[in-house]
Formats: C-alpha cells, structure tokens, sequence
C-alpha cells in the first residue's frame, strides 16, 4: 500500500465514528423494490447515495445497504406524497476522482438530492452538487466540506460535538487522568483536540495523546504508554480499534476502556469476552439513542434479514437522512432539488421521530465558528457497553448538547 493511500485508509478509520456499495463505479443502478412501488401513483423521488466499498479504505457497505432497506420500508407504507422513491447509488471507493464522478452521476441524473452518503472528499463533490443545486443531505461528518458547504445540511455534529461529549463524559465518569489513543494523522489530530476541548471544559485535565504509526500492527508499547498513570483510555482507531484491545488484553491492563460509537463495537465486545470482557462498562459517545431504544423500532424492522449493522453510526445517519427527506417534502407541492434546499433552510424543526432532537438549519441556530457553520445539531448520546450490547449510560438519559462548550473555544 502506498503512502497517500495509507493515509487516506488511516483518515477514513480514524473518522469512521459515525467508524459502499457492491456495483462499481457510479452505475446509477436502482435497488429492485417493484413489489412495494407497483401501488404508488405519485411522482418518483430520485436521489442519490454514495459510500466506499470493495476498497482497501474504510468500506461502508452498509450505508447502501441502509437506504435500499429505507427505499423498500417507505414504498411498503405508501412512498413519499404517494409516490416512490428510487435510490440510485454510486461506490466511490475512497477515492477522490471516483467521489466526483459520483457527484457528476447525481448531476446527469437529476436526482433531487444526495442522502445520507459517507466520502472523506468533500472538497471534490459538494462544488459540483452546489453548482447543480443539489442538497447533500445527512452525510456521515468525516468531511470538512460538510460542515461549510450552504448545499450541506449535516443532521449530526460529526467529530467536533461527538469528541467534545466524549470528553465531558469521561470527566463525569470519574476519570481523572485520560489517555486518547490515535493514528498519527492530521484528520485524527482534530478528534484529540475536540477530545480536549470536552474533557478540560469539564473541570478535568488535557488527555494524554497517544500516537499510533499507520503501520503498527503489534501497539504492544501504545497500550503501555496509554495505561500507565492513566485511569481511562479512549481508543478512537475506528475498524482498526480492534488491534489495540488485543494488545491491552494480553498485557493484562485493567485501566477502564472507553470511546466515541464505531471504534469500541458490540461485536468486539462479544469477541473478548462479552459481558465479562474489558469492553463491558466502556463509556461509549454517540449521536443517537441506542438502537434498544423504541425510537428505532423502523430500522430495526427494515434491517431484519440483511447485514445491515444498525448500531453503526453511518448507517443510523443514512436512516436519519431519509427519515428528514420524508418529512420535509411532505410540506412541498412539488419535490425538487430547490424546493427541498428551500423548506430545510426555512423550517422551524423537522421531526424525526425522537432519533435526533428536531432539526432546524436556520442561520439563527448555526454554530457560529467559521467551518464549521452548517452544524446545527450540536448534541450527542451517553452511551455504555451493558452485557455486550450499546445502552443507555444512565436510567432516562437524553441527548447532551454541547453548543456553550463549541461557542465558547471560538471565542476564547
């Protein structure tokens, strides 16, 4: 693997919190719902999503998964204003000239917009959405475009809330000494800055950062920088997190393991040892309920049958998207690319069924630092480990916002 691509697999890892597509290229090709849509009679919604797959980078097939299940769930209850919508998706391989091929594709295709896609290439596509007047709507928070762009409508905060949270959570946790451990990346630099940001804003020190070379496979000597002197590690390695718990079990470190959702996962934890394992207990940051919570009974129905991950934060973000493209073109009398730019920019709150808090890109509720002012949604979710599975960290927990922390490291 070469360097530039190594670089782009560790950014992509490191960023994957929120931690694809089996067609290649940007065929256009839509997913087979005739069953569900053979009854809608109203006009078709045509969007887009994007996402890597078949790449030696962080693949997320289950974003293409997720809108193909959205596409069958809503044309099973009566579509969007009565007609159906039909999912156009494109793989862009982690790779920036196939991303913008993929925006090209979107363009030539007139999809009213792009929803809930994952690309590290935000600087490559959204000039040419933004050109076409196409929305992106949703995306996945691992690109800085998405958080600038006036065509982006993020429905989370990506790595600055979540990073932020994190860091007041750990705090409150009773963590009083914090190891962050990270890929020696410019992109990872920044999660340990917001990871900062969270945990001295709670009254606690800055965190040991912890750096990992791209091409360590044995972290033997990270795990032994992390637990010494600290009583809380965060691992925010995303699909690669795996390769330091392996490492901390064989050292025998009992310093408590925590991290932001998509790096610490159920799925490790079942592999080491489950609700006996180091895992369980774990602080874990989202940006949703946990999907045991009611408020994703949809998702969860919809994914039954495939391998759909629903605990992913990109797939619970692309489910978000589609669930705001429902509600907002339920208002327009006709669904086009302008109109939905229009109704997302001028509402007072949409509605998504208690998976976010109502969300609002009004100029009056964008957070106001530059580069970051298409974020509006600035909470995240305080999650856990709890017998192998992500759950509430707390009886009647609810979403955190941390907008006074953001604001306030802007102005200070």
């Amino acid at each position: 693997m070469n360097d530039s691509r190594r670089r782009r697999t560790a950014a992509a890892t490191c960023l994957a919190v929120t931690g694809a597509l089996l067609a290649a290229g940007c065929g256009g090709k839509a997913s087979d719902s005739a069953t569900q849509t053979s009854a809608l009679k109203g006009a078709p919604v045509k969007v887009m999503v994007w996402d890597p797959e078949e790449t030696q980078g962080s693949a997320q097939p289950g974003v293409r998964q997720t809108a193909q299940a959205y596409e069958k769930w809503i044309n099973a209850n009566g579509g969007i204003k009565g007609g159906p919508l039909k999912v156009l998706t494109c793989n862009e391989k982690n790779d920036p000239d196939e991303a913008e091929k993929c925006a090209q594709q979107a363009v030539a295709e007139k999809v009213v917009a792009v929803v809930g896609s994952y690309s590290l290439a935000g600087d490559r596509y959204m000039p040419i959405l933004q050109k076409a007047g196409i929305p992106y709507l949703g995306g996945t928070g691992v690109s800085a475009a998405e958080f600038s762009n006036p065509l982006s409508f993020p429905v989370n905060g990506g790595t600055p809330a979540v990073f932020a949270a994190h860091g007041q959570q750990l705090v409150q946790d009773g963590c009083k000494k914090i190891s962050g451990v990270r890929y020696d990346v410019a992109a990872a630099a920044v999660v340990s800055q917001f990871l900062t940001l969270g945990a001295v804003s709670a009254g606690g020190s800055a965190p040991k950062d912890i750096k990992v070379p791209l091409t360590a496979t044995d972290l033997a000597p990270q795990v032994a920088a992390a637990t010494k002197g600290s009583d809380c590690v965060s691992v925010i390695m995303g699909t690669a997190s795996g390769l330091f718990v392996k490492s901390y079990v064989q050292s025998g470190a009992k310093t408590k393991l925590a991290s932001v959702v998509g790096n610490l996962t159920p799925e490790l934890a079942a592999s080491t040892g489950g609700s006996g394992g180091p895992l369980e207990g774990a602080a874990i940051t989202g940006y949703y309920p946990p999907t045991s919570d009611a408020v994703w009974k949809d998702f969860v129905q919809a994914a039954k049958g495939t391998d759909i991950d629903t605990s992913n934060g990109a797939n619970e973000t692309t489910w978000v998207a589609f669930k705001v493209l429902t509600e907002a073109a339920k208002k327009l009398p006709t669904v086009s690319s302008a109109a939905l730019v229009q109704e997302l920019n001028s509402t007072s709150g949409i509605d998504t069924g208690g998976l976010t808090p109502p969300l609002t890109w009004k100029a009056s509720t964008a957070l106001p630092i530059k580069g970051l002012n298409r974020i509006h949604n600035t909470t995240a979710t305080e999650l856990t480990i709890r017998d192998g599975k992500i759950a509430w960290a707390k009886q009647g927990s609810t979403f955190v916002d941390v907008r006074k922390m953001l604001t306030a490291m802007s102005a200070g």
